[in-house]
């Protein structure tokens, strides 16, 4: 039974602490956090960057906003690990509500306000949206539309929008501090999916992760087919885990691209060796990324590219997933 966050611990306060973990964002870090501080929400409102050991010039861009602005906290983040550092700003944070936002993310000028008052109304312990990303390069601007398309991610709302309403996660999140705390934080152990995980603890202590497509925070893609491809091999390794942590979180969206590893791998070897009818399911496949190429794509160079992107998307996650270690996740306590 769902629980209103509202019942536990009260309407929230017009106050947010914005929580940024970041390592090399030197090109985003700037625009990510101005975008915060222009934010139109009518309370009180703190920035705290959590640097991990960053090459690029990120902590040097990260203190000279702290300097110019006193509502931007820098903290360090010595590991450079997502988790860590988002437990590291909740723990510096001082306020209620508790915002997350990448560092190669930008969030409109509503944002915050609309996340505020979709708390309220819902009594939902964390809320959020639409992941819209937005490339700038002709590479960048298909995989963004390969990944709004239910043809290369599936179904998820926070990829493709749909109604507002209860989900099982979304993309960063806007938390009640107190109901993320109580959750013991963000898993340190997660390299990825850690946003998930949180969520399925959060709705198991009886609360609401609800989705509004109201709330769109603009996302920067991969630039590159070796950086896309080691997203997705993360994306589907991490998910694995979280499948064998939390039984019944699998469904036949997430079994989707290893099975199409599997089944267009057996066919290939297949058909070389014992005949060419074993290509079918291979050639079936093949078919379905041009026509989805050709379905995405908005403009022929992006369809050039989008076969590439598609396969890369689809095979790493599903490679992800079938080699993740049962040894990926120590046994170790959560932050309290």
């Amino acid at each position: 039974m769902t629980t209103s966050a509202n019942e536990l611990f009260g309407s929230p306060r017009r106050e947010i602490s914005v929580i940024l973990p970041v390592l090399n964002e030197a090109k985003y870090l700037e625009s990510a956090v101005n975008a915060i501080l222009l934010s139109d929400f009518n309370g009180t409102l703190e920035v705290i960057v959590a640097i991990g050991p960053s090459a690029d010039g990120t902590e040097a861009i990260a203190k000279r906003l702290s300097a110019k602005d006193s509502r931007v906290v820098v903290v360090s983040n010595p590991s450079g690990r997502t988790a860590a550092g988002l437990n590291i700003a909740v723990a510096a944070s001082r306020y209620s509500i508790i915002a997350r936002v990448d560092g190669h993310a930008q969030i409109p000028t509503d944002y915050l306000s609309l996340a505020f008052q979709v708390l309220s109304e819902t009594g939902a312990v964390n809320v959020g949206g639409v992941m819209a990303a937005v490339g700038e390069s002709i590479f960048e601007s298909a995989v963004a539309h390969a990944m709004r398309s239910p043809l290369g991610v599936g179904a998820s709302r926070f990829h493709t929008g749909g109604s507002a309403g209860e989900v099982d996660t979304v993309y960063l999140g806007v938390f009640r501090k107190e109901a993320l705390v109580a959750a013991g934080g963000f898993d340190e152990r997660f390299t990825r999916a850690q946003d998930w995980e949180l969520n399925y603890r959060l709705r198991a202590a009886g609360g609401l992760v609800y989705f509004d497509p109201r709330l769109v925070v603009t996302y920067r893609p991969r630039s590159t087919v070796k950086a896309l491809a080691k997203q997705y091999f993360e994306y589907g390794r991490w998910r694995r885990v979280v499948s064998r942590r939390h039984e019944g979180t699998i469904n036949y969206r997430y079994l989707a691209p290893p099975f199409t590893v599997l089944a267009t791998i057996t066919s290939i070897v297949l058909g070389l060796n014992f005949g060419t009818i074993f290509l079918l399911p291979a050639l079936v496949y093949g078919l379905f990324i041009l026509i989805a190429s050709f379905k995405i794509s908005e403009s022929l160079s992006e369809f050039v590219a989008m076969p590439l992107i598609l396969l890369t998307m689809h095979f790493s996650w599903g490679t992800g997933f079938l080699t993740s270690p049962n040894s990926l996740v120590p046994e170790v306590a959560l932050r309290p």
